[in-house]
């Protein structure tokens, strides 16, 4: 074999064990933000990349994401950690094309740390070449323009402990975007009155609004992609994975999300219960074929001289839970509370009664408020108009039992499964756990669901031993995750 050939080889090896080491501390990052990959989605993904075009970027990501992603929830964190370990190099195209070398000169990027012209640059020169590309839908453009604007406008600096965030603000404002957005919606309007001969229609405003917004998020996009690719080069990709690293939507925790998070989980809601409905439905059509009868089986035989050529089956008959929700909605717990009457409350037609009561130190029945398709309207009239106070608005978990016993205890069926929400810290009142006790010897089943760590159970004024030995389970359920399971656990046992 000659030299050169000898080069090649141990070139192509080297490569191949670099791409093997980030690829498996790409799948651990994965696995360490809470997307599930097997052993032998590992290997499949392993075997992807062999076949693929390392030089397609596209190409290669979506190999990727067919042999490790099978959630459509988990892509976004899929993208993250796929943008921090396998960046873009300076001067790459997303699509394997022609380098940045080849393109106009006015587009070829400099350094990280210098000017877009070299210097101080052209910042006028930028902002109008970014307006003409978000106008002409030109993706190379915005792809060199967001690199021009991280280096006119970051400021990043090596070895600097910022996060990504602060560079993205500073880039964003550097090229002023919404004043773009305006400059943009008026050449629009002008081009829809130079057309029709009229101004554009409220309808044709807010498509054209959304439209210019949709590229305006494209370029913020590449801005992301951009600092992240420098922060790589200075940090290290395991080092900016672990900055990036955030739960999974399904596992933030319900007593410690922020407004944005709130906001997400709200919207996740509604498609968490419809997926579980619809895997739930799956399921009762497999079983409904039932077991074996065998008695009926060897009966039927009789007229076949003893050989059973139609086996009888003994089809199960499920039923409908009913379900009596009982929320405290005092402090902290109140974001729980909420998130579970929105999931029953999706979730109501795989029950054959929903009722819920919510409660501080007294009790109010609210299942009128949820006759309306509008969630969010119900949980705000509960808010004004239900009777939850007694006395201080402290929570006083004995005396919402006691009230509920008093005014719906006659109505708790052995058919009712009764659940309880909250954290079980009673402000050292009165437990009452006899009532609880009373109410499970009527009642199916009856659950309590608490937001807080298992850890912090009984401590302080928690009595939630108290109340769970008079309970068919308690159940730690701190997130939308716990929460999809524990519904699952319900519908299952009936």
């Amino acid at each position: 074999m000659t030299g050169a050939g000898i080069d090649a080889r141990a070139a192509s090896e080297t490569l191949a064990e670099g791409l093997s080491r980030t690829m498996l501390l790409f799948i651990e990052e994965l696995r360490t933000v809470g997307v599930p990959v097997s052993v032998a989605e590992a290997l499949d993904a392993l075997r992807a990349v062999q076949i693929v075009d390392l030089e397609d970027r596209n190409a290669f990501k979506a190999a990727l994401g067919a042999t490790l992603v099978k959630n459509v929830s988990h892509w976004a964190a899929f993208e993250t950690a796929f943008d921090v370990f396998f960046s873009l190099a300076p001067g790459e195209s997303v699509g394997g094309g022609e380098p940045e070398q080849d393109l106009p000169p006015e587009l070829r990027i400099p350094p990280a740390g210098q000017g877009a012209a070299g210097g101080g640059g052209d910042v006028e020169d930028l902002v109008e070449s970014l307006l003409r590309a978000l106008q002409d839908y030109d993706d190379a453009r915005l792809r060199a323009l967001a690199r021009m604007a991280v280096s006119e406008f970051a400021g990043m600096e090596p070895g600097r402990p910022v996060g990504g965030t602060y560079y993205l603000y500073r880039t964003l404002r550097g090229v002023e975007l919404e004043a773009l957005l305006e400059r943009i919606l008026q050449h629009a309007r002008d081009g829809v009155v130079d057309r029709t001969g009229a101004s554009p229609t409220p309808l044709e405003e807010r498509l054209l609004r959304e439209e210019i917004e949709a590229r305006m998020e494209r370029f913020k996009d590449e801005v992301k992609a951009e600092i992240r690719r420098r922060l790589v080069d200075d940090r290290g990709a395991e080092a900016l994975a672990k900055t990036l690293r955030k739960p999974l939507l399904e596992e933030v925790d319900f007593m410690h999300a922020t407004s944005v998070e709130m906001r997400e989980l709200r919207r996740a809601v509604a498609p968490l219960a419809r997926r579980l409905a619809a895997r739930l439905a799956r399921r009762r059509r497999h079983r409904r074929r039932g077991r074996l009868d065998v008695r009926r089986t060897m009966r039927e035989s009789l007229s076949s001289g003893g050989v059973p050529l139609e086996p009888r089956f003994k089809h199960p008959n499920p039923t409908k839970p009913e379900i009596m929700l009982l929320c405290d909605i005092s402090g902290s717990v109140a974001s729980f509370a909420r998130f579970t009457l929105q999931f029953v409350y999706a979730m109501s037609m795989q029950f054959s009664k929903v009722r819920a009561f919510v409660f501080i130190d007294d009790i109010d029945e609210v299942t009128e408020y949820f006759d309306t398709d509008d969630l969010g309207k119900a949980l705000l009239d509960i808010n004004q108009h239900a009777k939850v106070v007694w006395i201080d608005g402290h929570s006083d978990y004995g005396h919402a039992l006691v009230r509920f016993n008093e005014s719906w205890g006659r109505d708790v069926s052995a058919k009712t499964s009764i659940l309880v929400t909250g954290d079980a810290r009673n402000n050292y009142h009165a437990s009452e756990a006899e009532v609880l006790a009373d109410l499970g010897r009527t009642a199916r089943h009856v659950y309590w669901l608490n937001p807080e760590p298992l850890s912090y159970w009984d401590t302080g004024d928690s009595v939630m031993s108290e109340y769970g030995a008079h309970c068919d389970g308690v159940h730690e359920v701190r997130n939308l995750r716990q929460l999809e399971e524990f519904i699952e656990t319900l519908l299952e046992a009936h």
